[in-house]
Parts: C-alpha cells; sequence; structure tokens
C-alpha cells in the first residue's frame, strides 16, 4: 500500500522537475496545503509538478519505461551489445513478475493521480488567481489524472481507480482489487468531459504564453486524448477479447467486456469529429521551412521538422524530451544511442530499425510499398525472404551508381539497388551500409581518433561490413557497434560534429506525445471499422501527400473496394509515419491483437561478421552473425505487462493478468 496510498508529506517533499520553461521548478516547502494553496506563486510550483510524473516514451533504450516497448517490436532490432541488456530480456519475453520489480510505472502514475487529486480538491484555496485561473487549473489536473489513469491502462489493463477522492488512509491492502474495463474507461472520459470547457484553445485565453507555458494542458490536448482513449477502448484488446473471459475481480466482476459492441468505434469516430471541429483549424501537418522548389527535398525536410521545429504547429501536446541530463545533454542521448561508433564521439547503436521497418517504406515513383509481407520458418517471418511486389519499381538485388542529399560533397558512389528510389522518408530516418554519414567533413575535428585534422570522406561512409581498421570498425564482437547495416538518424541534423559534450548537448527537441498526424490516423482507423474506406483513405493520404507522395488511389487503383487493402496500407503507412517514435507501434499491436503475429521473429541482419569481408557479400541477409542467441518471441500473456511480486505480496487479491 505504499504505492497507492500516499501521504501529503510525500506530496510536498524535496522534488525537482527536470524539464524546460514552466516545469523547472523545485517543490521545498513543507507548509500546510492551506497556506501552499492561499500563495499564488506556489500553486504554480504544486500545477507544474503535476508534469514530474510523464512517462519516458522518448527513451527508448530504457526497458523500464514504455519507452523500451519499442524494442519488443517488429520495427526495431536490438543493438550487437554483447549482454543481455533490460529491452533484450524483454523482446524475448525473459521476464515475469519477480523480474520486473525495478518497473517504476505503477508507483509513479499512483503518486501522480495522488497529486493531481491534491491539486483538484485545494485549488478553491487559492485567492490570489483569478476564478479563471482557478477553473483552468482544476481542469488541467483532471486532465493530467485522465492522463496517469491511461497510461496504467493501457501497459496493465483496467487498474483500482480511486474516482475523485483519494486513496482511503484505512483502507486495508488485502481487499483490494482492480475496477472494471468499463469503470477505467468511464472515469477516463467523465474528467476529460469535465475539464475540456474550462480549458483553452490557446495559452493567451487564461493569460498565459506559449513562450513559457507550452507543453501545459490545452482544449486540443483533452480533446485527443479523449480520442486516443475511446479508440482503445473500441479495439479488439479491450472490446470482446476471449482470451481473458476468466479474468474476474475479488468482487467477481468480469474485467474485460466479453461482448464485442460495434458501436464503440462510432463513438471513436465522433470524438475525433469533435476535435477536428473545436479545435482542429489550430493544427497542421508541419511543412519545409523554406519551398525548395523540388518536392523531394520539401518532404524531406517537412518529416525532419517534427522534430528540428520546436513546438510546431502539428503538436498538440507534448513535452520536452528528457533522455539523458549528463554531458550528453537532454537530448543528445538519443543520437548516441542511434549513431555509428567511431563516426560519433560515442555511439551505443541500441537503436536500429528492423528489415522490416528497412522495407516498408513506398517507392518514390509509384507510391507502392516495396514488399507485401515475408515467407514464415517455424511459424516465424523471415526477414530475409520478402515477398515483393513486383509493380511497385523496387530491385532486391544489384548495385548502382548515386549520390546522397545531405551528403553532396561525398559525390558518386556504389549503393544497393534496394536503397535506391526511395520515398524521402527513408532517407530522413537511414544511413544505409556504403552510404556516407550526412555531416560535410571539410573543417571539422574529431576527437577519436585524436588529432585528427579532418574527417575524411572515406572515414565517413557507414562501411559497416568492415572489421578491420582503427576508425570504421564498426562490428566488434564485444563491443555496442552496429549489427544490422543500417544507422538510425532520424533525429540528428545534418553537418553537426558530433565531437565535444557541447555539440550533444545543443541537440534539444520536443516529444510530440499528440500531434495532428495520428489524429488523421485514428479518424481513419474508425472510418475502417465503420467501414467508411473513400474517407479512410482520404486522411491516410492527408500524411502520405506531406511525404511527397502519390494517393493510395494512384498508387493502388481501386483501393476503395478493397476493404483489407485498406486496412493493410493504414497500418503499413502508421508503422512509417511513427517509426521508433515512442511506443505507438508497440501499443498498437497489442491494442489490435497482431502482435503475436507481428512480432516473432528472427534476428536477421546482414552479413556483418567480425572478420574483414566483400562488401558485396556485406549485403546477404543472414541469422548467423547476431551475436546472442535469443530471439522476439511474442505469446498471449504479453499482451499486458505483470504486476510485480512486490505488489502482490502487499495486495493479495490483486487479479493478475493473463499468462502470469
Amino acid at each position: 500500500m505504499k504505492i497507492i496510498k500516499i501521504t501529503i508529506i510525500t506530496l510536498l517533499a524535496l522534488c525537482a522537475v527536470s524539464c524546460d520553461s514552466y516545469f523547472d521548478v523545485e517543490l521545498q516547502d513543507q507548509a500546510t496545503l492551506e497556506e501552499m494553496f492561499s500563495q499564488k506563486k506556489m500553486v504554480r510550483k504544486l500545477a507544474a509538478h503535476m508534469y514530474a510524473y510523464l512517462p519516458k516514451e522518448e527513451n527508448p533504450v530504457d526497458a523500464n519505461t514504455e519507452g523500451g516497448f519499442s524494442g519488443r517490436t517488429d520495427a526495431r532490432q536490438i543493438n550487437a551489445s554483447g549482454y543481455n541488456n533490460p529491452v533484450y530480456n524483454l523482446r524475448c519475453s525473459n521476464y515475469g513478475p519477480s523480474t520486473i520489480t525495478n518497473y517504476t510505472m505503477w508507483e509513479n502514475y499512483y503518486k501522480a493521480i495522488a497529486h493531481c487529486t491534491t491539486v483538484i480538491e485545494n485549488i478553491h484555496l487559492d485567492k490570489e488567481d483569478s476564478q479563471v485561473m482557478r477553473d483552468y487549473v482544476m481542469a488541467e489536473a483532471r486532465f493530467m489524472r485522465a492522463f496517469y489513469y491511461f497510461c496504467l491502462f493501457r501497459t496493465y489493463g483496467p487498474v483500482i481507480v480511486w474516482g475523485d477522492k483519494p486513496a482511503p488512509m484505512d483502507v486495508v491492502a488485502g481487499n483490494l482489487d482492480r475496477n472494471t474495463l468499463d469503470d477505467n474507461i468511464n472515469f477516463i472520459i467523465s474528467e476529460l468531459d469535465k475539464a475540456i470547457p474550462y480549458l483553452p484553445k490557446q495559452y493567451e485565453e487564461v493569460g498565459m504564453t506559449k513562450a513559457s507555458d507550452a507543453g501545459r494542458a490545452t482544449k486540443g490536448a483533452a480533446l485527443a486524448l479523449k480520442a486516443r482513449v475511446l479508440l482503445y477502448a473500441a479495439s479488439p484488446l479491450y472490446n470482446g477479447n476471449k482470451l481473458y473471459a476468466g479474468m474476474t475481480n475479488h468482487s467477481g466482476e468480469t474485467l474485460f467486456p466479453q461482448s464485442y459492441d460495434s458501436q464503440k468505434w462510432v463513438v471513436a469516430k465522433e470524438a475525433c469529429e469533435d476535435f477536428f471541429e473545436e479545435v482542429g483549424d489550430l493544427y497542421s501537418l508541419v511543412q519545409a521551412k523554406k519551398d525548395t522548389g523540388d518536392k523531394w527535398k520539401n518532404a524531406f525536410q517537412a518529416y525532419q521538422n517534427i522534430f528540428f521545429e520546436q513546438w510546431n504547429d502539428e503538436t498538440i501536446w507534448g513535452w520536452w524530451m528528457n533522455f539523458t541530463t549528463d554531458w550528453q545533454g537532454r537530448s543528445g542521448g538519443y543520437v548516441i544511442a542511434a549513431g555509428p561508433r567511431g563516426i560519433n564521439r560515442e555511439g551505443w547503436q541500441s537503436l536500429t530499425p528492423s528489415f522490416k521497418l528497412v522495407d516498408a517504406y513506398a517507392m518514390w515513383e509509384t507510391g507502392r510499398y516495396p514488399v507485401k509481407g515475408y515467407t514464415k520458418v517455424s511459424g516465424m517471418q523471415d526477414f530475409s525472404k520478402p515477398i515483393i511486389d513486383e509493380e511497385s519499381g523496387y530491385v532486391a538485388e544489384g548495385f548502382s551508381m548515386t549520390t546522397q542529399y545531405e551528403a553532396e560533397w561525398a559525390g558518386e558512389f556504389e549503393a544497393h539497388n534496394s536503397t535506391l528510389g526511395r520515398e524521402p522518408r527513408y532517407y530522413a530516418c537511414l544511413v544505409p551500409n556504403g552510404y556516407y554519414w550526412p555531416c560535410d567533413p571539410v573543417g571539422k575535428t574529431l576527437a577519436h581518433p585524436a588529432n585528427k585534422e579532418k574527417w575524411d570522406a572515406e572515414d565517413m561512409k557507414c562501411n559497416f561490413y568492415r572489421g578491420s581498421g582503427s576508425y570504421c570498425q564498426y562490428w566488434d564482437k564485444d563491443s555496442q557497434n552496429n549489427s544490422f547495416g543500417f544507422a538510425w538518424r532520424r533525429l540528428y541534423p545534418a553537418n553537426n560534429p558530433l565531437d565535444e559534450a557541447k555539440d550533444f548537448q545543443g541537440i534539444h527537441y520536443v516529444y510530440p506525445a499528440f500531434r495532428l498526424a495520428e489524429m488523421y490516423f485514428n479518424y481513419a482507423e474508425c472510418c475502417i471499422e465503420t467501414g467508411d474506406y473513400g474517407t479512410a483513405v482520404e486522411y491516410i493520404d492527408k500524411i502520405r501527400e506531406r511525404a511527397g507522395l502519390v494517393s493510395l488511389k494512384v498508387a493502388y487503383p481501386g483501393i476503395e473496394s478493397d476493404p483489407e487493402l485498406v486496412k493493410w496500407c493504414f497500418r503499413h503507412e502508421k508503422m512509417i509515419e511513427f517509426a521508433l517514435e515512442g511506443p505507438m507501434h508497440f501499443y498498437d499491436n497489442t491494442r489490435w491483437m497482431t502482435a503475436k503475429e507481428n512480432f516473432n521473429v528472427l534476428n536477421w541482419t546482414l552479413k556483418m561478421n567480425n572478420t574483414p569481408t566483400d562488401f558485396y557479400d556485406s549485403w546477404t541477409r543472414t541469422s548467423t552473425d547476431f551475436k546472442l542467441s535469443g530471439h522476439a518471441k511474442f505469446s498471449d500473456r504479453d499482451y499486458l505487462l505483470p504486476f510485480d511480486s512486490g505488489q502482490l505480496s502487499e495486495m493479495t487479491n490483486l487479479t493478475q493478468n493473463y499468462g502470469f
């Protein structure tokens, strides 16, 4: 009960919020609640502290939070680290209640909920602010409380809902059990419905500014969260899922609805329409800052600006990325996690794409997706055996001469044909084997190797196949180097040397936890599930248009009369658009109940052994070069995370999740 029954002393103890702007506060006062809420300055701090518990979705190498969940998916490969790191163990389903005790999500979010409830109960004591501001803080607290309940829900399924009051101080832990799924959803939605009328469309409506308050709750954020919650509630995992038929709580209530309700998709669709009607005119898909006169380059820059342009018009709600806080800076650690060792001052290579993600990106000329699927081996997808769409224009074998956008200084070089002619998002995210790291070497210095005066163009080439040499030794059986053959560079701004600590500390991004592209996808999904395939295609095409691609109607004539093709293209496109961007892809596949089918894959890589080999041979797909023997595993038990043994020892009647 120490996790749920949070005392006032805990809430008001020393706490630091390591974010930017509005969130840079510390709570050090030990005053009474009445004293604290009577002070305008302290109310600001108490409100800001509600954001101290935000999920670490932006951290893809932290297995103890939702960010690491991307490592469980078919969109990501695990790095070559020669040890069983936590993300790898999670990927291999090598975990259970006794081994996930280091997960802090359960404790963190209930602390957050308790803090939000304290604000809701006491904001009336604030006499220094206007009624408009008091109403706003009340609504803000309801929004945040709803969000934290959703964070619990998406990971554990239905949880304990305390309602509008804090947990009773005299509650007996052994008597507690989970509320039903409907209880969870109804409470979250009721909180948002109470908050929405008092949340501003724009900060100026309540006397705030975007410059100082960006990231605080708005009407758009609440409407977007409401649509997402209802979308989840309509999805197969939560809507008539027979796998959980036997799950009842201590009171005998069935936790998960056992009858499919198609009306839930209608309700979710209406929530999306409410968003577009009430605040849709405030948001737009981010574009290139300046028209280059080239459609391909415009699309390339537009996609990069999702992160490169802070607090852009596509971001509905988000927060400053807080990957780490040492010499790497708050976002530089993300680039380190993805960058090649040797080119960067340091490169972990713990964030690399899978073949499925690399294969997913459309062809520029036709707009078609080049790979339709994979042959199965032992019941698992074999990424070395792609099923090619012959109409796409994709060439799976051979080499050709090419040049590289953002590395024009490199001139012509030989590249594998599978990397040619792809859409802009492919190159905005990937640096394939044989390409150049996109940083002009002229006039740059590099700390490793010491005293090197210039970044030589050949040294900049991502020749992952090399097994010898001091500078380009990207494969090493005992290090954290690239084992796959593709570097992930989505958050790397071209022509920025990564030599000194200051180079990393200058990289600072806003994580767009909710952005307009998701609302388009959410609406398209609801349209698919309610039979409106034409509108679904229209909204998918809004995202493809920003990527510079032809419409789905052109790429796949007659698609509107083929529901399965529409759904396949929708899921394919969403995987690309949100590539390794938080845990979106993981939660999509779990709520669709497609994770068991999609996430069981072998560790296929390019032929990257640790001895010198031939560049042409290095483009052979193989499963023998991956150092760790285990592979991705996902079974029925893995759709929801289990409650850990420590929690179960306190709450002895808490109903454990299926399979644990």
